[in-house]
């Protein structure tokens, strides 16, 4: 176990801040200050609280609970992500607990931390709530949890236990609700970080559901992000997390509306094609564990991104604090030049019509299939070219799936069936390939012991050529 810890924790100090600040926002002239908060209330596990509030309120503020990750802090959070100055931007209130345990990871394995007011570190970011909503007048519809990490492992966990206190979460690089369990008192599940533990929706959704055994009302929306070359939390939990939480909503976990935001990035929605769907989804393909952090994205999916309050002072009356650690903890500073994100569509992209051209002729297409197998699944990356010299306008790529595998999920195309003699469609806004041009696309299988790739494929009843 303090191997696998020790892992988790240089992964996470060598560059966790290093990808943190994916959008520049511009920080406005303010006053406003980190403030460690003491005396909150119910603490088990020896929490720290640092609060951000901003100058300008708005009238029923939100209220945002940022949780860091491995070796990280509250004050490294604040000065890591860009959670802060949205607030300014916004006016809502910023939470950052912080982990005073040797690991500084977040308690997400444990019974008493996966069980309702059973204790550890959700019971003390809960006081924390409370203690702000006392004195400040928080919307209590406008509550939300996001987190790296350890953080996102938190954020899944909150979620599932207080599904009455929080209305959404965004998870960076976490696993699903009761993933991370143990009890030997560790604070590692290899099984889960290797991507290994997979259940059945339903399953993953008992497990959320029996946390608060009688609780019907709404449950909150969850927002999650991955890289497909996570090496610490592997990808197959982004895959298990969608499970987990489409059914808790009670949907079917085929997508409603997929498009590319970025070059690379593949996000789904269910249940909802809107920005405030109940799940959301955002594949990275070729980032690690350390992912960029796009807080401007999560705000928008809580809903927080409208109008700026006036220019108001806060109340007159703070709670009491104490100024935080004059020596901050050590942390890897961000990047002085975050890395470059395109905001995604305000409206689907339109519809491709009827394919109008031929397809290339033999030989004029070429496959590259990439296999990333572990225990009982995979992940597949496919990259189709047009060798041709005219454009293919409406494709389909079919394959014989090897025996033993089956498609549970997949992104940048439609696949049917499962098994078997596989044809995978374009999508909306990717029928097009260019000549000379190629379009990316891939899915997550379960298989029982054979993880080759199809013999053959054919485009749109073409063969093609295998890369």
């Amino acid at each position: 176990m303090r191997r696998q810890l020790r892992l988790l924790c240089a992964a996470l100090a060598t560059a966790a801040l290093a990808a943190l600040a994916a959008v520049s926002v511009p920080a406005p002239a303010t006053a406003a200050t980190l403030t460690e908060v003491t005396n909150f209330g119910a603490n088990p596990s020896n929490l720290r609280m640092y609060l951000y509030v901003p100058d300008a309120v708005a009238p029923r503020p939100g209220l945002v609970v940022a949780v860091h990750y491995c070796t990280g802090t509250g004050p490294a959070m604040y000065s890591g992500t860009q959670f802060a100055a949205l607030a300014d931007r916004y006016g809502f209130i910023v939470v950052y607990p912080s982990v005073t345990r040797s690991s500084q990871c977040f308690d997400v394995s444990s019974p008493q931390a996966l069980r309702r007011g059973g204790g550890s570190d959700p019971v003390g970011i809960t006081s924390m709530i409370d203690h702000v909503r006392q004195r400040y007048p928080v919307d209590p519809d406008r509550i939300f949890a996001t987190g790296i990490s350890s953080g996102a492992m938190m954020t899944n966990v909150l979620l599932g236990l207080y599904p009455d206190v929080f209305s959404a979460g965004a998870a960076f690089s976490g696993v699903p609700f009761g993933c991370f369990a143990t009890t030997n008192g560790s604070e590692w599940n290899s099984d889960c970080a290797n991507g290994q533990l997979v259940r059945t929706p339903q399953q993953w959704g008992d497990l959320v559901r029996n946390a608060y055994p009688g609780y019907t009302g709404p449950r909150p929306r969850m927002q999650t992000w991955h890289g497909t070359d996570d090496e610490v939390l592997r990808y197959p939990n982004f895959g298990e997390q969608i499970k987990q939480w489409t059914n808790v909503h009670g949907l079917s976990q085929t997508p409603t509306y997929t498009d590319t935001p970025q070059a690379g990035y593949t996000r789904t929605r269910y249940g909802g094609s809107g920005g405030t769907a109940p799940v959301e989804a955002i594949s990275m393909q070729g980032v690690p564990h350390n992912l960029p952090v796009d807080a401007a994205q999560a705000i928008r999916f809580f809903g927080l991104d409208g109008t700026p309050p006036p220019t108001s002072p806060p109340p007159t009356t703070p709670p009491p604090s104490t100024p935080p650690p004059s020596t901050p903890p050590p942390s890897t500073p961000p990047p002085s030049t975050p890395p470059p994100t395109t905001p995604p569509p305000t409206t689907p992209p339109p519809s491709t019509p009827p394919p109008s051209t031929p397809p290339p002729s033999t030989g004029q297409c070429r496959v590259s299939y990439t296999v990333n197998a572990w225990n009982t699944g995979l992940t597949t990356a496919i990259t189709v070219t047009n060798t041709s010299t005219r454009a293919v306008d409406g494709w389909s790529l079919a394959f014989p799936l090897p025996a033993g595998q089956t498609i549970t999920n997949g992104w940048n195309a439609t696949y049917a069936p499962s098994s078997g003699a596989v044809t995978a469609r374009n999508l909306s806004y990717n029928g097009v390939i260019a000549p000379g041009g190629s379009v990316g696309f891939g899915f997550q299988a379960t298989h029982t012991g054979t993880t080759g790739r199809p013999s053959s494929f054919t485009l749109n009843g073409t063969a093609c050529t295998i890369a």
